[in-house]
């Protein structure tokens, strides 16, 4: 072992949390993101429908040939968290 990867060994057993503080940068940046990300929205019309997303994935409205439809909108709302939450368990599993 040379003198280089004694440093890297001996940084790695008495501070094992210095990597934190990029995991902290991380989360912090993704914060931010999503917080643009609301701010942001698209509005889409196709055969008389108009759906308006924020840029969280978030449908705000949803519109059938001029007629407000938001009960369309939470039960989408509702099938888009499901999954992401499904994806969060999935992801959790294969990291353990």
């Amino acid at each position: 072992m040379d003198f280089k990867d004694f440093q890297l060994y001996i940084n790695i057993m008495f501070n094992p949390l210095k990597g934190l503080g990029n995991l902290q940068q991380l989360q912090q940046q993704a914060k931010q993101m999503q917080e643009s990300l609301q701010k942001e929205e698209v509005t889409i019309e196709k055969n008389g429908v108009t759906v308006t997303m924020r840029g969280d994935q978030r449908i705000i409205n949803v519109e059938i040939d001029g007629v407000m439809e938001n009960r369309v909108a939470d039960a989408i709302n509702d099938a888009v968290k499901k999954t992401q939450e499904l994806a969060a368990r999935k992801l959790i599993e294969m990291n353990q």
